[in-house]
């Protein structure tokens, strides 16, 4: 066989210059924040909601819940959601591992635009969310779609059955509903919405007790501990 030919025999055989897939970084929780822009959500609610996700990552409380994790490390994107069809992720995956990487995520989820004000489809946000973990890149402990909006489902499929959908698929989805429109909106996230181990509802009372219930709940996820299911906030001063 001549040199030329021994060569290209080796390349496809898969024999040369073959390198092995980088192994993926391992964290301890792959988090879709999932969060309500639906019609009902105006433009200083819409602001409460990204200063609250802005200041929770820019805190000590969650950095030091991600530092006692085993890997030290999480991974965190941002989707916006409304209606049926009207999901988009606004924040690509975020490796976030030490204070510097926290604070650039923080910067990042406060500058974030809007995209859409239509309906509530929390099944379309579901189904979604629960579509981007494969894009993360990451050997995750745990998956978790983190939901936040001020309504029921009233557009898309089943909520019920993105739900067990997702849970089916390994996926903890958590709920932090705002009880400005719906007051019992924490039992219907309860019985409706959240699913999978160690899934819980922290309600927010309203728009104003967002960030507190955001920083609570981001902690209690990212530590994977339990407590109240669901827990409501007295509105913030």
């Amino acid at each position: 066989m001549r040199g030329t030919d021994r060569v290209l025999a080796v390349v496809l055989a898969g024999g040369l210059g073959a390198a092995e897939p980088a192994a993926a970084k391992s964290v301890d929780l792959a988090l879709v924040l999932a969060v309500d822009v639906s019609g009902s959500v105006n433009n200083e609610r819409f602001e409460l909601q990204r200063r609250g996700y802005a200041e929770a990552f820019a805190s000590r409380e969650v950095m030091d819940a991600i530092a006692a994790g085993e890997n030290h490390a999480i991974a965190v994107t941002l989707v916006e959601w409304s209606g049926a069809g009207h999901q988009r992720q606004m924040v690509g995956w975020t490796l976030v591992e030490d204070a510097a990487s926290a604070e650039s995520l923080g910067g990042t989820l406060a500058e974030v635009s809007r995209a859409f004000s239509d309906w509530t489809s929390i099944s379309g946000a579901i189904d979604y969310s629960a579509a981007l973990f494969p894009e993360a890149q990451v050997d995750a402990m745990r998956r978790v779609i983190d939901i936040s909006g001020d309504g029921i489902n009233n557009n898309g499929r089943s909520v019920t059955e993105a739900r067990d959908a997702a849970v089916d698929a390994g996926i903890t989805l958590n709920g932090l509903p705002i009880l400005t429109e719906y007051p019992d909106l924490d039992a219907y996230y309860r019985d409706n919405v959240i699913g999978g181990p160690g899934a819980f509802a922290l309600a927010a009372s309203d728009f104003n007790s967002f960030g507190a219930a955001i920083l609570g709940k981001l902690v209690r996820e990212i530590a994977s501990t339990t407590g109240p299911n669901p827990v409501t906030l007295a509105a913030s001063p």
